[in-house]
């Protein structure tokens, strides 16, 4: 099952730091299902479960992250 990147956006934890989120789509469902699946993983390879649009969770850690608003021209 092949995944392919679809987005990448900046969060930032309780301390500040921020971090770049990686968002995957794969290729196929491992159900058969027709919905996509879609995983998140650090630049780094940190796997990332998302809480809900804005709220995301580090897996090894469970540290939070709140995705950064995206910069808009001006």
């Amino acid at each position: 099952m092949a995944a392919v990147l679809v987005g990448q956006f900046h969060a930032r934890d309780a301390e500040g730091r921020v971090y770049s989120v990686h968002e995957f789509q794969e290729s196929t469902s491992s159900d058969g299902g027709s919905e996509p699946v879609i995983s998140y993983k650090l630049a780094i390879g940190d796997r990332v479960n998302k809480v809900d649009d804005n709220t995301f969770v580090l897996v090894q850690s469970q540290v939070s992250l709140t995705r950064e608003p995206e910069n808009t021209p001006v």
